[in-house]
């Protein structure tokens, strides 16, 4: 579940404590080229207003016509009753009314939110980095919530909907500097569970107020990554600069399940790191291959937010299977090594 969609759980909490009517609307399956993915949310307060997006286009208009319909009858559910299932661009003539791009359909389950305990359950089931099942039956309305696992889908037979929340994605950072926390800002937007682990003594206080989806790993760097039994849904990116630190992540990165590794540094500073590693910790070609450095997509980035945005989008594009140009131009060690270099996480 997107983290943009957990913000419409946040929203639908606190319009039911102070006393709002709300429906919830999911996308659960859809078919030719559709704007949001299955697990969706959209919620319509009673007063009209909405939280989230299913489409983007004219099938929210719709929804809030319905569900505004429902809520001003006094309903105590949806004006389809029970929990229901709508579909929108079954024909083209359909697709084009509500504007869905190329002849796209959407199948969505639509639900009143009357009892908003489960909400709150997991909210603070997935605020302390949980993964989190939430399964509706659509014959009663009833919602059970349970541990997911990492890498469950959406799951939907017409009778049950099972969506998964909580970041799916972890990110471990290796160094607390002001790159570290531009980096965490943006993945923790894209659903990844952000860990940040720095020795440095000097680090320590910015790292306790890191912010919401960003944590704490306490020891060395390689005892980090060890302990995080990294695998094919985990990142690890190295950004102190300082080869005693960064190597010693690089060293247990590169032989474990994570599926991208990355390390900031210059072309000739990654050679150097490169035979380094070989020399002296025994890794071979293969193993060093699978280091991105310098690190991030070629964007021509500068500051440390532009390297942030080169960094996390390499990491999506990895993650999304995507091959391509994945190496970014520093201009200079200088440059690396020192504008970046505030603790400020």
């Amino acid at each position: 579940m997107d983290s943009l969609d957990l913000s419409v759980l946040s929203d639908v909490a606190a319009w039911r404590r102070c006393g709002h009517a709300v429906t919830l609307v999911t996308v659960v399956e859809t078919w030719g080229s559709a704007p949001r993915p299955p697990g969706a949310l959209l919620a319509v307060r009673d007063d009209g207003l909405v939280s989230g997006s299913v489409s983007g286009g004219c099938v929210e208009d719709d929804l809030i016509a319905r569900a505004r319909a429902g809520l001003r009858a006094g309903a105590a559910a949806p004006a389809c009753g029970k929990p229901c299932i709508i579909a929108y661009g079954v024909t083209r003539e359909e697709a084009a009314r509500f504007r869905l791009p190329c002849g796209g359909t959407l199948r969505l389950v639509q639900e009143s939110v009357a009892d908003s305990a489960w909400v709150e359950q997991l909210l603070a089931r997935t605020a302390s980095h949980q993964l989190v099942a939430r399964t509706l039956d659509l014959a009663t309305g009833a919602v059970e919530l349970s541990d997911a696992v990492r890498g469950q889908a959406i799951a939907f037979n017409g009778a049950t909907l099972t969506t998964v929340f909580g970041p799916k994605w972890r990110l471990l950072l290796i160094g607390a500097g002001q790159l570290s926390q531009a980096v965490a800002q943006i993945a923790v937007m894209l659903d990844f569970d952000v860990l940040v682990c720095d020795p440095r003594e000097e680090y320590a206080a910015s790292l306790a107020s890191g912010g919401p989806g960003i944590g704490r790993v306490d020891g060395m760097p390689d005892d980090a990554v060890r302990a995080l039994l990294p695998d094919a849904h985990t990142a690890i990116v190295a950004l102190t600069h300082d080869p005693k630190l960064d190597d010693m992540a690089l060293i247990e990165a590169l032989q474990s399940g994570a599926f991208y590794v990355g390390a900031l540094g210059s072309r000739r500073n990654q050679a150097s790191r490169k035979q380094r590693l070989a020399e002296h910790f025994d890794l071979s070609e293969t193993k060093l291959s699978r280091l991105h450095g310098p690190v991030g997509l070629a964007l021509g980035a500068n500051t440390p937010a532009e390297i942030a945005v080169s960094i996390v989008a390499e990491i999506v594009r990895v993650k999304n299977g995507l091959a391509g140009e994945t190496v970014a131009a520093r201009s200079s060690e200088m440059g690396e090594g020192c504008a970046l270099s505030s603790p400020s996480l």
